[in-house]
């Protein structure tokens, strides 16, 4: 299932809801078992929520780095990291916290 947010601020986003649900949670939504069909950051939530989820992109392990003799992985067989997955929700975020307008989110496209 596909999690689009949306805000006046920028374009919308879209993530697979497991993704989504991860980074949520990250950003301090209490989510329980299931993701909401609907939710907001506030303009007042997203400082802390952009706080948590750069804590959490620091706090990553950092890639192994590159053995001069070792063959390199196939980009397709590479994990895709927190800060990856994050980085265009925690953009938006910034653009909102900056234009004080909310983020909303929800399952489900018109796809």
């Amino acid at each position: 299932m596909l999690v689009t947010f949306s805000s006046k601020v920028d374009a919308n986003i879209i993530m697979l809801s497991n993704h989504a649900k991860a980074v949520l949670s990250i950003a301090g939504k209490s989510l329980g078992e299931s993701l909401s069909e609907r939710g907001v950051f506030t303009a007042e939530q997203l400082p802390e929520a952009i706080r948590q989820i750069e804590a959490a992109i620091s706090a990553e392990t950092p890639m192994q780095e590159d053995i001069p003799d070792e063959p390199k992985p196939h980009p397709m067989n590479e994990t895709v990291r927190l800060g990856q997955r994050a980085y265009p929700l925690l953009q938006m975020m910034k653009k909102a916290q900056t234009a004080n307008t909310p983020i909303l989110w929800e399952i489900g496209t018109s796809w």
